[in-house]
């Protein structure tokens, strides 16, 4: 009998727990596009008010919740201000100039985060030849920067530079929970440097599909229109807030296991004479880099050999994400399979 495979490219590979399905199996649906579903009014409700938000609204994915964040936050010819590693630039398909037709204003930044000093000179000056700067946004955590945190100090900065000068600031919080475990920020603290926010719930949380964007009352009903024009409004979609609600009042505080499964794998890699570097881990994504001689669909195919999945991140670089699926067994596992390569 073939061993199951441990998956470490995501963690959105999971699947719904038996309790999650058993609350999804329960749940009491309505129609939301008619704001009907009370599963859905209860997920919006309990998300807003964990970040301290008037009004959420529920989308089907962490892109589509991005997408229309930017759609309202601009206007066709503003720009946007991103970390070059941005998930909003990088694998959301180039929508923000299709959907929303704004350009882009790129920061270098260190693992994908950004600092106000950096933000303040991208600024553009209120000339016709220039796009209007209208929206920053930062990612926490950042996932091409390997899971890295934002400081609380970094985002109290960022905010201000952005309320002085006339800039909204939305936070793609795919795996902002991940975040808060190991800031010293809570999500009502939070929530009051943002004027938009988009909570996955189908990464860490656990979920099987969706996110929760967050904002003021008026924010939300222009992105309840904004939903619908993108395809993204559902109907007894309370079966995935049931899912959701479950989420977020389970499986918050088990993410620091996936952030110490994390640390002990880096700390074997580190060991490990194939192994250049081993980026910071700071949550639940380890970014490692090898030596040559041994390339990324190499070190992958090894792994695979032995029911062991990762991503390459590059020629020489390689992703592993811990998660809910991923248990001690598996660890135990995986680092005697390592030691093997």
């Amino acid at each position: 009998m073939m061993k199951k495979a441990i998956d470490l490219r995501s963690d959105t590979i999971t699947k719904p727990t038996s309790s999650m399905l058993e609350a999804m199996f329960s749940a009491e649906v309505g129609d939301d596009v008619f704001g009907e579903d009370p599963s859905i009014l209860s997920l919006e409700e309990k998300t807003a008010k964990m970040f301290g938000m008037e009004a959420a609204l529920f989308c089907p994915s962490g892109t589509m919740a991005n997408q229309i964040a930017i759609k309202v936050h601009t206007r066709p010819l503003d720009e946007v201000i991103c970390d070059k590693e941005s998930h909003i630039y990088v694998y959301e398909g180039g929508g923000m100039m299709f959907h929303s037709g704004v350009s882009v204003k790129l920061i270098e930044g260190d693992r994908g985060l950004m600092k106000a000093a950096d933000i303040v000179p991208n600024i553009n000056p209120d000339d016709i030849h220039y796009a209007q700067t209208r929206l920053v946004c930062i990612e926490n955590t950042c996932n091409r920067g390997g899971g890295s945190v934002y400081s609380h100090e970094a985002i109290k900065d960022i905010s201000w530079v952005c309320k002085e000068n006339s800039l909204a600031l939305h936070l793609d919080g795919a795996r902002i929970f991940n975040a808060l475990m190991v800031s010293d920020m809570t999500s009502q603290s939070m929530g009051a440097y943002f004027d938009s926010i988009s909570v996955c719930l189908s990464k860490g949380l656990g979920a099987p599909v969706g996110s929760v964007l967050l904002g003021s009352a008026q924010f939300i009903h222009q992105a309840t229109r904004m939903r619908k024009v993108m395809g993204g409004g559902m109907r007894q979609a309370g079966y995935l807030a049931a899912a959701g609600i479950y989420a977020l009042d389970h499986h918050i505080d088990r993410l620091q296991d996936d952030h110490r499964r994390a640390k002990i794998i880096g700390e074997k890699l580190s060991g490990l004479p194939f192994i250049k570097e081993v980026k910071p881990i700071d949550t639940n994504i380890l970014i490692f880099s090898l030596h040559e001689g041994m390339t990324a669909d190499m070190f992958l195919g090894k792994l695979e050999a032995k029911h062991v999945l990762a991503l390459a991140f590059g020629p020489q670089m390689v992703r592993m994400v811990t998660h809910l699926d991923f248990d001690e067994q598996d660890l135990d596992r995986l680092l005697q399979i390592l030691e093997t390569l």
